[in-house]
């Protein structure tokens, strides 16, 4: 039981040893950081313009459409990391299929830019 439990010694040193780090991490923009509060600081700031009015008001749907871009970009270096590093054992279809997908997010990328999202007007 002695042995089994020393086995384990390392991982509860590392435990240890981050929890101490994440605490002080918490902690120390508490005590480093000079606190000279105003007004736009202490305001809210939401969805790129200040909040006025009601809650549920509408905002520009450009919001939504960067963040489908997001996505589309994200969904890619998720998926070409992995894929990269793999591309040996794939083969050839691996690097086909790839490159389907890549089409596939380019195409949106270029229907995105066609209807505008990137305009910022």
């Amino acid at each position: 039981m002695q042995e089994l439990l020393l086995d384990y010694l390392p991982i509860v040193i590392f435990i240890a040893i981050a929890a101490v780090i994440a605490l002080a991490l918490m902690i120390a923009p508490f005590v480093v950081a000079v606190n000279h509060p105003d007004k736009e600081k202490l305001s809210a700031y939401e969805c790129g313009f200040d909040a006025f009015d009601d809650a549920r008001m509408k905002f520009d749907v450009r919001f939504y459409l960067v963040a489908i871009l997001f996505i589309i970009f994200d969904l890619e270096v998720a998926f070409l990391f992995p894929w990269a590093i793999a591309l040996k054992e794939v083969g050839v279809f691996g690097f086909w299929s790839m490159m389907i997908f890549l089409g596939i997010l380019t195409i949106g990328f270029a229907y995105e830019w066609r209807k505008g999202a990137l305009e910022w007007d």
